[in-house]
């Protein structure tokens, strides 16, 4: 795993060898924390005005899991490396919904 902070992206290489790079922003709003998650699937957030988030530091969880911390100070997700996998083999599903939801609330990437 590396973070590249200036570009807001971290890149990870699973042990099968495919590799996912992952927009900070994109990692910050499918936060698997409960602020984002809710209790269920119907009680999700979407979490707008994120698009200039980066990471601020990344602390191991054992071997399971990591914690990021965003420079807009959320930092209660644990990111365990399956959901990362989930995140990078359905970024682009993920990714069109997010956006479809913030247009459908009236929402934006920048505020």
């Amino acid at each position: 795993m590396r973070v590249f902070k200036e570009e807001g992206r971290m890149e990870i290489e699973f042990s099968d060898g495919v590799t996912h790079s992952l927009p900070a922003e994109y990692l910050r709003v499918e936060s698997p924390s409960a602020e984002v998650q809710g209790h269920g699937p119907s009680q999700k957030k979407i979490v707008s005005g994120r698009r200039h988030v980066k990471i601020a530091a990344v602390e191991p969880v054992g071997h399971y899991a990591i914690r990021i911390v965003f420079d807009d100070r959320h930092d209660s997700g644990i990111y365990s490396w399956s959901y990362l996998r989930e995140l990078g083999d359905s970024y682009a599903e993920k990714w069109a919904a997010y956006q479809a939801a913030l247009l459908y609330r009236g929402l934006s990437r920048d505020a």
